[in-house]
């Protein structure tokens, strides 16, 4: 089977490829299951439609991991059709491509479909969905287009995805930290940080041993537990050993947005738990992981 992973260079994308390539902390030996592609918008524009066929039929591929995501939230609100491109035009092309060769699209999506919806309550699936962003809104309009397109499909939804790359919470909060003397944290909102390389082996599991296959539909992963942003950067202060930031929490409207977060984004990852067999780290114990190959890249680099 050939497989193509798109977004190969987010924080997503690049553990699929250590996992493929055997360079994950965990890996025994590369993957001699199936062929994997990786790309990134310099080798292919998933927003074109055509630049997706002719890459899919003359590749032949049959299953796309989507990786590739518009995901500045508050950059969206004034670019909400450059977001739409990625995160919803894109992923229709995706889906029409699949849908011609037969193949299966496995689409990561976000809590944030869910927006403003007074949650109290891990969301299931088939929880109301109401985004109140344009980051949101073109997710939505992409999960939207798989089912309208008809393909074999998987939706994951993830929420706080952070890893050892590009941008993300971890690595902002070390930096903070490491120059400030205080910062502050909103306690009320709250959700699962989800590493990437948890999620990137949940996917890679699903595609070796083709479990894709009579298991359509959506699905919710996250790390297990429950935290605010405070406690979350609280848990990195302390995990990293940093005493000389006083972390104070304080309430969401303190820090003036353009969107309204979820203030309650809990995955219920029931269905995917019973679906896949799987057993899910809990959020601390993969920070730990995360933190621990910050430092060796670190030491490395020195």
């Amino acid at each position: 089977m050939k497989v193509l992973v798109t977004g190969a260079n987010g924080q997503l994308g690049r553990h699929m490829r250590l996992l493929v390539e055997g360079n994950a902390p965990d890996a025994v030996a590369p993957s001699t299951q199936h062929e994997y592609h990786f790309t990134d918008i310099e080798e292919l524009d998933i927003t074109r439609r055509d630049a997706v066929f002719n890459y899919v039929l003359r590749q032949g591929i049959t299953l796309v991991v989507n990786c590739a995501a518009y995901t500045n939230v508050d950059r969206a609100e004034e670019e909400e059709s450059v977001a739409d491109m990625v995160n919803h035009l894109a992923v229709r092309h995706l889906a029409d491509a699949m849908k011609v060769n037969g193949g299966t699209l496995i689409h990561v999506s976000t809590d944030y479909v869910f927006g403003g919806g007074m949650h109290n309550r891990p969301c299931a699936e088939d929880a109301a969905v109401n985004p109140t962003g344009a980051y949101g809104r073109t997710k939505l309009a992409g999960e939207r287009a798989i089912g309208e397109v008809g393909c074999h499909h998987l939706i994951l939804r993830t929420a706080w995805l952070y890893s050892e790359f590009g941008n993300n919470f971890v690595k902002t909060m070390l930096r903070i930290m490491s120059q400030r003397e205080c910062c502050q944290v909103v306690f009320d909102q709250v959700g699962t940080p989800t590493y990437a390389g948890d999620l990137a082996r949940a996917i890679f599991d699903i595609v070796e041993h083709e479990r894709f296959r009579g298991n359509e539909g959506v699905y919710h992963f996250s790390n297990e537990g429950v935290c605010s942003w405070f406690d979350f950067a609280k848990e990195i202060a302390r995990q990293s050993g940093i005493t000389s930031c006083n972390i104070a929490p304080c309430h969401s409207n303190e820090f003036p947005s353009k969107v309204d977060r979820p203030p309650f984004s809990v995955l219920d990852k029931s269905k995917f738990k019973r679906t896949f067999g799987t057993t899910i780290p809990y959020w601390t114990d993969s920070l730990a992981v995360c933190l621990s190959n910050l430092q060796q890249d670190n030491q490395t680099t020195r």
